[in-house]
């Protein structure tokens, strides 16, 4: 190898080296922030805010009325909310067992504009038309099940001055399978790790797909207007780009389905991956202009939000240089393992511990875990396959997870008085 090939690797080398590290030690020490209580804000008034309960649904007629049951049961004053499900290109009988459970049904239909996010822009144009106006809503999947104070809780965030709110997303199946138990382990670290962990030093958390609570006028009369496979996302990341900064309501909590087989976690997680990639293509000018903008810790900590692919690929590189190296006689067969022994540390084996460490802060059940804590690793390491396949083959067609289960809110109840 020549000098001056060999100068340019080294230096390659020591610039991945240097942003990986500066990247994951930001992350660590904004995580110990959720060490702490989370910080209570005072009442600016009181009121009983009036909320709009959405319900985007598609073939769901096996769990929407749960979710309707639960909703209508909740400790709220009754004509203080309203529910209404969106039944978005059903074939089934979503819109029956809607409207039997108790809820406005609007029914739409569109050849190729079957996501979420089309769903839901329909849906408030068609409010804006009927001039409906609530002082807040609430957005869920139909899978979910809500606890009965929830509302509460967001009423209170509301005359907090909190403007848009995500609820803390609990799960209804974790010990059904390793892959529902994958899950589990990975929404309650980001529910503590990083939503919360953000809201303590207050940074922004994010919308989360499902029970996010936004105020009126921060959505109307634009309406939502989300083009990417995570409009979740999206949302979030747009609105901390004008400067909203979004709240975190630990006790609004919601119960979640999540995916039995790898194979249906390997379909959403591509296409979450997917979205991932189509806001880190139209959105990074924003936020790193936002960021440079406003000076604030809270846009570029949602600018580097969505550099999680680059790190993946800039680790990736880092191994082929090392490997490079080594084969062309410059590094030693110790000095690589090494370098592989920490990669395979770093990637498989701290995530099973900081799932581990998030269960015994937060007084979760460790032993009906064990199997989803043990596999673990293959859960979060596949998504490496998946994040390069989607580099490098996305699927952009939307594909539906099936929900089935029935479980209602008084079966989680009972499972946590056990």
């Amino acid at each position: 190898m020549s000098d001056a090939l060999r100068n340019t690797l080294g230096l390659v080398q020591q610039v991945i080296i240097t942003i990986i590290t500066l990247f994951w030690l930001y992350q660590v020490v904004i995580s110990i922030a959720s060490l702490f209580k989370m910080k209570e804000k005072p009442l600016l008034y009181k009121k009983k805010h009036k909320f709009m309960l959405i319900i985007p649904a598609h073939n769901e007629m096996a769990v929407v009325g749960n979710l309707v049951h639960s909703l209508r049961n909740l400790d709220y004053d009754n004509d203080k909310y309203d529910i209404y499900v969106i039944a978005d290109n059903c074939t089934d009988d979503t819109a029956k067992v809607a409207k039997e459970a108790g809820a406005l049904v609007y029914e739409r239909f569109h050849e190729t504009k079957k996501t979420k996010g089309y769903a839901l822009n329909w849906f408030f144009k068609k409010m804006e038309e009927e001039g409906k106006v609530y002082d807040a809503l609430v957005i869920f999947d139909a899978d979910n099940v809500v606890d009965k104070n929830f509302l509460n809780v967001m009423n209170k965030k509301l005359c907090q001055g909190e403007r848009l709110v995500q609820g803390y997303r609990d799960i209804k199946n974790p010990t059904d399978t390793w892959v529902s138990g994958g899950y589990a382990l990975f929404y309650w670290m980001m529910n503590k790790l990083y939503h919360l962990a953000r809201y303590n030093i207050g940074l922004s958390p994010l919308v989360n797909g499902t029970a996010f609570m936004v105020e009126w006028s921060v959505l109307m009369p634009h309406g939502w207007n989300t083009s990417t496979l995570t409009e979740d996302i999206e949302f979030s990341l747009t609105n901390i780009a004008k400067g909203v900064k979004l709240g975190w309501a630990e006790d609004a909590i919601v119960y979640d389905e999540q995916p039995l087989t790898f194979k249906q976690s390997w379909t959403q997680r591509e296409r979450w991956t997917v979205g991932h990639l189509q806001i880190l293509q139209k959105y990074s000018k924003d936020l790193f202009t936002s960021a440079i903008k406003r000076k604030t810790v809270m846009n570029l900590d949602a600018f580097l939000y969505i550099l999680g692919i680059p790190q993946l690929i800039l680790t990736l590189l880092l191994v082929v240089v090392n490997t490079v190296f080594y084969l062309v006689g410059e590094m030693p067969l110790e000095v690589l393992l090494q370098n592989y022994l920490m990669y395979i540390v770093t990637t498989f084996l701290l995530p099973m511990l900081s799932a581990l460490f998030v269960l015994v802060i937060e007084k979760k059940p460790i032993r009906p875990m064990t199997k989803a804590i043990l596999m673990f690793p293959i859960f979060m390491g596949s998504w490496i396959l998946i994040n390069i396949k989607a580099i490098f083959k996305p699927n952009t067609k939307w594909e539906k997870i099936v929900h089935s289960q029935n479980i209602t809110i008084d079966d989680v109840d009972s499972k946590k008085k056990i």
